[in-house]
């Protein structure tokens, strides 16, 4: 399957180094700033760029974050107190596209970014550090529920990349799912066996998620009833 025509220009491109949260004894790379280019990407990123808690944040699997720049417009509406802190940036991504969000982006979809290839590989599943950094609490849970979050890219090929280059999609597999789409059946409260392992099986996902699937998957074609109805899974 040929991709489909899809292109934005990098509008900004972030980078930070491991600091402490104000008012908390706990480091963060949630705070980013505004980098020109020309910047290396490789299989960990951005050069410059560091994450606090490398369990959640960074490594192969989570190299790059993209945030929508219409999330923060959602944030706004939703926690009006601190719209003007809403703003490219300010939750900790490396890459912001002007036109982009999780209805338009699939699992697995392989990108030019700069001279670099980068793939989609998993949402982003907000923190603590979301809510420490605009000092509210609730703001992590809300961008969760509504599936907000951005997502992260793995490095297939090294490069480099500037603002202003294009983020061009090359390759989107055929029976992938957008994020939003994702987000609904990930987040299902009574899925079906077909349902996990169809997320299970998605080319790209990055193997942890695909594991939970099947694993749940596994858990429900042993404890469904007997007529194959959904099962009250605890």
């Amino acid at each position: 399957m040929s991709a489909p025509t899809l292109s934005t220009p990098i509008t900004a491109i972030y980078t930070g180094r491991v600091q402490l949260m104000p008012g908390d004894s706990r480091t963060t790379g949630i705070f980013k700033h505004a980098v020109t280019g020309p910047l290396q990407v490789g299989v960990e990123g951005l050069e410059g760029d560091q994450q606090a808690d490398r369990r959640v944040h960074g490594g192969p699997e989570k190299a790059l974050h993209h945030f929508p720049v219409a999330n923060y417009r959602r944030l706004a509406d939703r926690f009006p107190d601190l719209a003007a802190a809403f703003v490219p940036g300010a939750l900790g991504e490396n890459i912001t596209t002007p036109d982009l969000d999780e209805g338009d982006v699939f699992i697995g979809d392989t990108f030019a970014f700069g001279s670099a290839r980068i793939q989609l590989s998993q949402p982003r599943r907000p923190c603590w550090k979301i809510d420490a950094r605009f000092g509210l609490e609730g703001i992590a849970l809300f961008i969760e529920a509504h599936g907000l979050a951005g997502w992260y890219y793995r490095v297939l090929e090294p490069g480099t990349v500037r603002s202003g280059d294009e983020l061009k999609l090359l390759d989107r597999h055929p029976e992938s799912l957008s994020l939003r789409e994702f987000h609904v059946l990930a987040h299902a409260h009574r899925p079906t066996v077909a349902e996990l392992m169809r997320l299970a099986h998605l080319a790209g996902l990055e193997p942890s998620w695909a594991e939970r699937f099947r694993a749940r998957a596994l858990w429900l074609h042993h404890n469904a009833p007997a007529d194959g109805a959904r099962t009250n899974e605890t």
